[in-house]
């Protein structure tokens, strides 16, 4: 019954089936170009077709690389191909990444077929090595990748996030992959195109995690995308914080989930970012620190919707630092092993409602009304 609705599924455009031989020999050419890919055998995977992906993937350190066929059509001497490509880097996915793909195959003079062209599917985002050649640099807790990238720049990169694991691991535990990936395309659009959206979605924003909250250990290693131009506006400081925020988020993965809202997992990733560097909260916190002096102390928490992209950068600027300012607080009136407790506490719960104010009960003896009042004297006294 599995062969049958496999074999089912590969149909052509507008309901025209393939032959089950076209559909045979386009695997077969997919799984010769993965072997050969994996082996280094450039001349085995020319003749499989375009070498484009090869050149750009040299330097990567891949584990696994291999296509699932999805659906073909067949036109002619032509085909497109529809396909799931899975691949694993080596010593950094758990499981494979999986991505969309849309192929143009063509037929050889001896009548076999070879890949044309070979670009994400709609929807699909991009890959780093769609971009242009990968180059890498591997740190001692850190794999960097970049497209346009100088070795010099992916090698400050890669001590910036090698000094960032271990400052969260000294914060959270250790009950973590304890490595990062961290991918530096060259521009903000390259940026947008790994992520599959526009780039006015991330402009001014340095960095982002990709990856599903609530993973297991089972499932792939997040990537850390850079958007190099916001990026190269940063102090030293500044980039140190955004690379141990975002390697937060890649170690408290598996216990975030849609009951953990955004204040939190974003303040958390802040409080972990800030830690040794010295700076106060009205430092950290300007926009913030404005609204209090000028009489605006936030009546509630920050929401998840104050953390959109809304081009209001001040609102969001407020959330991120309410967010910290509350992490802050609990660390510093509850301990941080407390805090740490109370992120883990509601990240048991698999929906959102009640989550946050079972976990303050139970780990911090509280409730979200008292929580809230607390931390709006705790804007007064700090930012006031």
């Amino acid at each position: 019954m599995g062969l049958a609705l496999v074999l089912i599924s590969l149909t052509g455009c507008g309901g025209r089936p393939t032959t089950d031989s076209a559909t045979a020999e386009v695997q077969h050419v997919l799984d010769r170009r993965a072997a050969a890919l994996l082996r280094h055998d450039a001349a085995a995977y020319g003749e499989t077709g375009t070498r484009t992906a090869y050149d750009h993937l040299r330097a990567v350190p891949l584990a696994s690389w291999s296509y699932r066929l999805t659906g073909l059509h067949r036109s002619g001497s032509t085909a497109t191909a529809d396909a799931r490509l899975s691949y694993r880097v080596r010593g950094y996915d758990n499981a494979p990444v999986v991505s969309g793909r849309l192929l143009t195959l063509k037929v050889t003079a001896d009548g076999g077929w070879y890949v044309a062209s070979d670009r994400p599917a709609k929807k699909a985002g991009e890959q780093l090595w769609d971009q242009g050649t990968v180059n890498t640099v591997q740190g001692e807790h850190s794999l960097v990748m970049g497209v346009g990238q100088s070795g010099t720049a992916l090698h400050a990169y890669a001590r910036l996030a090698d000094r960032a694991v271990p400052a969260v691991s000294r914060a959270w535990g250790t009950d973590w992959t304890r490595h990062v990936v961290v991918l530096v395309p060259g521009s903000l659009e390259g940026m947008a195109g790994l992520l599959g959206s526009p780039a006015s979605s991330y402009r001014g924003i340095a960095a982002v995690t990709t990856g599903e909250a609530g993973g297991s250990g089972a499932a792939p290693a997040d990537r850390v995308v850079v958007n190099p131009e916001a990026y190269a506006l940063l102090g030293d400081v500044g980039k140190q914080v955004v690379l141990t925020h975002e390697t937060t988020h890649v170690a408290t993965r598996a216990h975030t989930n849609p009951a953990t809202p955004l204040w939190l997992s974003e303040g958390y990733a802040d409080w972990i970012g800030y830690l040794g560097t010295g700076r106060t909260p009205a430092q950290a916190s300007p926009e913030l620190a404005r609204a209090v002096r000028d009489g605006e102390v936030p009546d509630a928490l920050p929401t998840d919707e104050d953390f959109g992209f809304t081009g209001d950068p001040g609102r969001l600027a407020r959330a991120y630092e309410g967010g910290w300012l509350a992490c802050r607080m609990i660390a510093d009136r509850w301990g941080e092993v407390r805090l740490g407790q109370f992120y883990r506490a509601v990240g048991t719960h698999p929906k959102r409602a009640g989550a946050v104010e079972d976990a303050m009960k139970r780990v911090l003896g509280t409730t979200l009304e008292a929580f809230t009042a607390q931390w709006r004297d705790y804007l007064r006294d700090r930012l006031g």
